[in-house]
């Protein structure tokens, strides 16, 4: 898995998750279904909150989103909000899947960074 990063506003602070640790963190949770219709973001601005992308940007997900294993669960924090699987919500919503497979947090773990600059963080695996 590439080295990505869950971002999330709170307040003034930007709270960062290193995915690799939230996959860790959640190798043992019960695995369930829910309905796509439940996922909030398919309907928010999720990967460009603050800009238009490029058609480069958007082919470069929708790769993401052809490579996408829906063998593997979406991740959710405890109130339901994605933290990770955004290409496989994507991928399982084109091929016109009704449920996905997700586990969640019933209590958010700590972000492993807060008010970093995405450009310094790492990601090489």
């Amino acid at each position: 898995m590439r080295k990505q990063y869950h971002f999330r506003k709170v307040g003034n602070d930007t709270y960062i998750w290193d995915v690799h640790n939230l996959v860790e963190l959640t190798k043992k949770f019960k695995v369930k279904e829910i309905p796509l219709s439940e996922i909030k973001e398919l309907e928010e601005p999720y990967w460009y909150p603050d800009t238009h992308p490029t058609t480069q940007e958007i082919i470069e997900h929708m790769q993401l989103i052809q490579e996408a294993d829906l063998a593997y669960p979406i991740i959710l924090c405890s109130q339901g909000r994605l933290m990770d699987g955004m290409h496989r919500v994507g991928k399982a919503k084109i091929l016109g899947k009704n449920l996905i497979s997700v586990v969640q947090f019933d209590v958010d773990p700590k972000p492993d960074f807060i008010n970093i600059d995405e450009d310094d963080l790492t990601y090489d695996d």
